[in-house]
């Protein structure tokens, strides 16, 4: 696969060298406009066809506190998926590790100051809570629904193809997975590993199809935000379903992991959801 660096980033300091930040900066945060990734979905900028955030777990993430001590703690962050822009994770990792050497009076001051620094990238309010290491709020589940993973399916195309996608006539309510999720950085080329739920009412789903389809990724160079958009759109497109839900838990990687979901009007996630490889 031959990685390219798209547009949005060609004047981006990511994927590049760059110097381990010793002190807090607001301005290590590089925002990226969600508009140029969804037009070629056909998602129009400002009118979207889902609702949905992008949530973030932050495992290491630290402090000073005004005693010199280092505090250490997990964040959950709550991206909405209308927010004019999203934060490239490279340098969202570079910004939490500027806290490592800065003194702040409470933790208090801590999320107040991650709330505003976000909100002025994202150009949104971004949701921000702070867990002890401890919590069991931070346990892991297991995905709900059917896994498709184990279907004895060929495979030989691995770019996303909406051909792949094909229903019957029953109109069905289910809730399917799968683990063979895996697309690729556009910043680096790396990897990104994760699992993908989709939840839906309407016309049932050939689940060989939907496997093929989601292992189609597996090549695929984008960012995991847009990857869960064009599932959505794809399957809207194709199945035409009552209602849908489509959530993405991307394996952990720097200390981040970023799980997507875009849904229908009304649909919910699973709450409190995060997964052993996260």
């Amino acid at each position: 696969m031959t990685h390219h660096r798209p547009e949005t980033l060609a004047h981006a300091p990511l994927g590049q060298a760059s110097a381990y930040p010793e002190r807090y900066d607001a301005g290590l945060l590089y925002p990226i406009p969600r508009a140029a990734n969804r037009a070629p979905l056909g998602i129009e900028e400002g009118i979207l066809p889902f609702v949905g955030e992008d949530e973030w777990h932050a495992f290491e993430v630290s402090w000073l506190n005004a005693r010199g001590k280092p505090i250490v703690a997990v964040a959950r962050f709550r991206l909405p998926a209308d927010s004019p822009r999203l934060i490239e994770s490279k340098s969202w990792k570079l910004y939490l590790n500027g806290f490592n050497q800065t003194r702040f009076a409470s933790q208090e001051e801590v999320q107040a100051t991650l709330e505003r620094d976000l909100a002025q990238a994202a150009g949104s309010a971004v949701g921000v809570e702070l867990f002890g290491v401890d919590d069991e709020a931070l346990a892991p589940r297991r995905l709900p629904g059917e896994c498709i993973d184990d279907r004895d399916i060929e495979v030989s195309d691995y770019t996303p193809s909406a051909e792949h996608l094909r229903v019957g006539e029953e109109i069905v309510e289910e809730t399917l997975y799968s683990h063979l999720l895996k697309s690729n950085c556009p910043v680096t080329g790396q990897p990104d590993w994760g699992s993908v739920l989709i939840r839906y009412r309407g016309p049932r789903l050939d689940r060989d199809g939907l496997l093929r389809y989601l292992i189609g990724y597996r090549q695929h160079q984008d960012f995991h935000e847009h990857c869960v958009e064009h599932i959505f759109m794809d399957l809207m497109a194709r199945a035409r379903p009552e209602r849908l839900l489509v959530l993405a838990r991307y394996v952990r990687r720097g200390g981040l992991d970023i799980s997507p979901w875009r849904a229908t009007l009304g649909e919910r996630p699973p709450s409190a959801l995060r997964l052993a490889r996260q």
